[in-house]
């Protein structure tokens, strides 16, 4: 966003203030004229739906688009499933090919279809090439609007051709150099250019070792390889190495955003675009499943419980001790969990380094377990004047400790492997062993110990 959280919280306020005053020709000035379209955006985000209605209408049709494509994929569907082929085509007037791309792609397939078909042929032609990929891959996520040069004229010959541009396109640090079937060459970066002597050829000053990046790469990949070389942009091929476009550091921004939110959103099980303000309705429907699921693994946990009973009856203390053998088998589990998914993220596992992975926390969990299995039983013994009960406590702990990091350690490596995403159903899987594990283990061998 073009503001922070601080500066646009009074904004909000006074929109708000006007709102409730009546004052809408003061809420639409703000809204065509007082804001950038990042913030109108923000503040639609930070509006009950309601009110957020009502905003919407107020702005101009000329500047939605530039609204839209800063709105998270919740809202921007629901007001494009509103609009008709026509609306659309207003508001995406003016928008870079691949922002025109990422809102068709909320669309119907029919409104789709309609406001391809009312686009200029050049247009359409960028458009469906965009669309051509899915919208996770560097095809999906690249800009068509290029500016290309041949190897053969000098650099003389370059700079009157891009005097005659208006305006070059954003992030445009370097030309790109095709042959005359598009066929991609190398780079000449705009610095080159600008210092070199203009009577040399392209072919003498450009950059054919450059990052170049397939249409079918994933787009966290993407997103690795311009923060591992500090990127601005790069060129876009396919298969036969031709030109098909670029990628830009402000998209890529977008989908380092995007899977931080969704890193985050998923562990609770939740969708990374989810809108904040969303209705009761929804917004329950969208909870209930993974509160289902956690139920089903309670009641596991549960059940395991239920074996040892007549433990449970006999010695009370049991009942007092065992939510801490679980939630010291949790937290140290998601210690594991939340290091293996990000390292997985960042690409820093691989097959080569997951045995020493596997035995650093096996490790860890050795040393921690008996350091606070120690702890926990001179606890339980100064608390219920019972060695025995110290011992079992101390032993389940450590059992619990070790199972839940190589547990936290293996299942995202699991996960990955059955093509499930370890953010969205690790931290239930890794509740569930710990909570069964630690319960079996505390009450297992309190019942071999005292019946």
């Amino acid at each position: 966003m073009a503001s922070d959280n601080q500066d646009t919280q009074p904004i909000l306020s006074r929109l708000n203030n006007a709102m409730d005053s009546g004052a809408f020709a003061q809420v639409r000035r703000m809204l065509n004229r007082g804001l950038p379209a990042q913030d109108v955006a923000h503040l639609l985000e930070s509006t009950p739906p309601k009110e957020r209605d009502l905003l919407w209408r107020m702005i101009d049709p000329e500047l939605q688009g530039d609204v839209l494509q800063h709105l998270s994929d919740d809202i921007q569907s629901l007001f494009l499933k509103r609009m008709n082929a026509e609306e659309v085509l207003n508001a995406t007037e003016g928008l870079e090919i691949d922002d025109i791309a990422d809102l068709l792609q909320q669309l119907p397939d029919t409104v789709t279809r309609e406001v391809l078909v009312s686009m200029d042929a050049q247009d359409r032609q960028r458009v469906e090439a965009v669309l051509s990929y899915p919208e996770d891959t560097a095809g999906g996520l690249m800009n068509t609007d290029t500016i290309t040069i041949r190897p053969d004229i000098t650099l003389d010959v370059v700079l009157r051709y891009l005097r005659r541009h208006q305006s070059l396109p954003n992030s445009t640090d370097s030309l790109l150099v095709v042959s005359r079937k598009d066929h991609f060459i190398g780079v000449l970066p705009i610095t080159t250019l600008l210092v070199a002597d203009p009577n040399i050829t392209v072919r003498e000053v450009m950059d054919t070792d450059c990052i170049v990046i397939k249409a079918d790469m994933p787009d966290s990949e993407v997103a690795t390889l311009f923060e591992k070389f500090d990127l601005i942009s790069a060129p876009v091929v396919d298969e036969e190495d031709n030109l098909l476009g670029r990628i830009t550091i402000d998209d890529v921004v977008d989908v380092i955003r995007e899977d931080a939110d969704h890193s985050l959103m998923s562990m609770a099980g939740l969708d990374e675009d989810e809108d904040t303000l969303s209705p009761v309705l929804i917004t329950a429907k969208r909870r209930a499943v993974w509160l289902g699921i956690n139920l089903l693994t309670a009641f596991l946990a549960s059940a395991v419980i239920g074996i040892f009973d007549a433990t449970i009856e006999k010695v009370v203390a049991l009942a007092v001790l065992m939510p801490i053998v679980a939630s010291m088998g949790g937290i140290a589990g998601s210690q594991t969990l939340t290091v293996v998914i990000r390292g997985m993220a960042l690409g820093h596992i691989s097959s080569s380094n997951t045995p020493w992975l596997l035995n650093r926390e096996l490790i860890v969990g050795v040393i921690n377990g008996s350091l606070w299995a120690l702890v926990v039983a001179g606890v339980a013994v100064l608390w219920f004047n019972d060695l025995t009960l110290g011992f079992i406590i101390g032993a389940a702990i450590v059992i619990n400790l070790i199972v839940a990091v190589l547990a936290g350690a293996t299942l995202p490596l699991i996960l990955k492997w059955m093509k499930i995403d370890p953010a969205l159903a690790g931290s239930v899987l890794l509740t569930t062993v710990t909570d069964v594990i630690g319960f079996m283990a505390f009450l297992g061998l309190a019942t071999v110990f005292y019946l």
